[in-house]
């Protein structure tokens, strides 16, 4: 019993270790889009980022021996990684990286950040689940946070920082919680499937980038930017997670981690990308967590 319990809570130690280098590293991503956003746009980020990413995760499924399930499934579930893919990374990411493009870091990290409560009001049509009072609370302070944010602070007056750039960073939200409500019906090795889904994707980001931007980039350092972007953003950080999540006893002893992520960020922001960190910002963004955790406490209740 002893042994067991000591190898539990190595598991445990070990989750945690997974879950705080994967929030460490997505807490960097923000601010590599902006600076890698100064070299290249954003179709050329999108495209050389994805690439970068299906290498690495060619490379992470053939070091776990997972190798001949990429050829194992049925013609179905490869027109599923189709359809995946034409959502994440081709749309979410064209339109996420649009969004930074056109707004401070500080403001779309916090805007993209509230699609667990886009995932709520979808799921009411797409899965026919119903909102509860507890839950029409998280989407109140969720959205109020939205609100300082996108007015940086001037919630009186109404007038968003950048109407267009918020409205994609918002819309971008809705993509992933598309994706992730999909993705949930899918039984396949989650890594193989995400290989796939990018794999798949690739051809028609390639496709995008040569009718509406260039392939040609003159400058080192965006190529460099957008290899971090796909090793890290698409392809590390999410198999970190994995490991985290099966190694922890609970998901909700590490899920709980990522609300550190958001905060850690905006230190990198201000001293990576050099956007000094206006007041609304953190305002906002304490209310967008809160209505987080309102929403992931009325979950554990039911």
């Amino acid at each position: 019993m002893g042994a067991l319990l000591s190898a539990s809570m190595r598991d445990q130690n070990k989750a945690y270790l997974y879950a705080i280098a994967t929030v460490l590293l997505w807490s960097t991503v923000a601010s590599a889009f902006k600076i890698t956003l100064r070299y290249l746009d954003p179709l050329q980020l999108l495209f050389y980022a994805c690439l970068a990413s299906v290498c690495t995760l060619a490379l992470i499924v053939v070091f776990q021996g997972k190798g001949s399930l990429i050829f194992s499934y049925a013609k179905t579930q490869y027109l599923k990684s189709l359809l995946l893919g034409l959502l994440n990374p081709c749309l979410y990411y064209m339109i996420l990286f649009k969004a930074y493009d056109l707004l401070p870091a500080q403001e779309a990290q916090p805007l993209n950040y509230t699609w667990a409560i886009t995932l709520s009001l979808l799921s009411i049509p797409l899965l026919r689940q119903r909102i509860r009072p507890r839950e029409i609370l998280a989407l109140f302070v969720c959205y109020s946070g939205v609100l300082v944010i996108s007015t940086r602070g001037n919630v009186l007056d109404f007038r968003l920082s950048d109407p267009l750039g918020v409205t994609l960073a918002l819309a971008s939200t809705i993509v992933w919680a598309l994706y992730w409500i999909y993705n949930t019906r899918d039984d396949r090795d989650a890594v193989v499937g995400l290989f796939l889904n990018f794999t798949f994707a690739l051809p028609f980001v390639f496709l995008l980038c040569v009718v509406f931007s260039d392939l040609g980039v003159s400058n080192l350092y965006g190529l460099a930017g957008a290899a971090y972007v796909g090793i890290v953003e698409m392809g590390i950080a999410f198999v970190f997670w994995l490991i985290a999540l099966r190694l922890s006893e609970t998901t909700a002893r590490v899920a709980n981690l990522i609300f550190i992520s958001p905060f850690v960020s905006l230190v990198f922001i201000h001293f990576l990308v050099g956007e000094a960190i206006l007041t609304s910002t953190p305002i906002g963004l304490v209310l967008i967590v809160a209505g987080l955790l309102i929403q992931r406490l009325g979950k554990r209740s039911t």
